[in-house]
């Protein structure tokens, strides 16, 4: 009632009702019949990096490979860009996502906190040719391998796979054994990631 009139202090009704073993859930919901709940939208902008970039060699062979690349199978390549688990970092996602858009790609951004069986459902439906997984908190040994595992499962071994962020050196082999076809570390520079990527999905055509 509180949260509907705006009478009384709702932090000490929530630690009241927390005493009386009301769990967090509940108190959340209670409020949220008044407030309703936040629902982030996740945006992506354009040509902040092409025009950085300029006429960059390594760019330009890029969008030529892109150009290419659409030429050949219809369409230009196109990437989900997942945040998978509680790994709630998703600047560098983003900042990933507008870099290689304004490459060429086309490029669809999932919500944060996704399980890999979500990804793989979004993956399948809006038919990318890539998943590029971003894992900034170390979850990355059984979140890759459950992603292809479910991609699988839908009948579409053929998207792949990439994953980028802070991953330690000696996990490389393991990744890739379970599924990634690339993986990018701090410091990677964007356009031979991207050029790497497109090397990756010619193989796979």
């Amino acid at each position: 009632r509180a949260a509907e009139t705006g009478e009384g202090n709702l932090l000490s009704l929530a630690v009241e009702a927390a005493r009386l073993r009301a769990s967090l859930g509940e108190i959340s919901a209670a409020m949220e019949k008044s407030f309703g709940r936040h629902s982030a939208t996740i945006r992506s902008v354009s040509g902040v990096y092409g025009s950085v970039y300029g006429e960059d060699i390594s760019v330009d062979n890029v969008r030529k490979s892109c150009d290419a690349f659409e030429k050949r199978e219809g369409r230009r390549p196109r990437m989900l860009v997942a945040k998978l688990g509680q790994d709630g970092h998703d600047r560098g996602a983003k900042v990933i996502a507008t870099a290689l858009a304004d490459l060429g790609f086309d490029i669809d951004i999932g919500p944060l906190f996704q399980t890999p069986e979500e990804a793989a459902r979004q993956a399948v439906e809006n038919d990318v040719h890539v998943v590029g997984l971003s894992s900034l908190a170390g979850g990355h040994k059984t979140l890759l391998p459950q992603l292809v595992e479910e991609l699988n499962k839908l009948g579409r071994p053929d998207i792949a796979v990439v994953i980028g962020g802070v991953i330690p050196v000696q996990d490389y082999d393991y990744l890739l054994q379970h599924g990634a076809i690339a993986i990018f570390g701090p410091g990677t520079s964007i356009p031979h990631a991207a050029q790497k990527i497109l090397e990756e999905l010619e193989k796979r055509i």
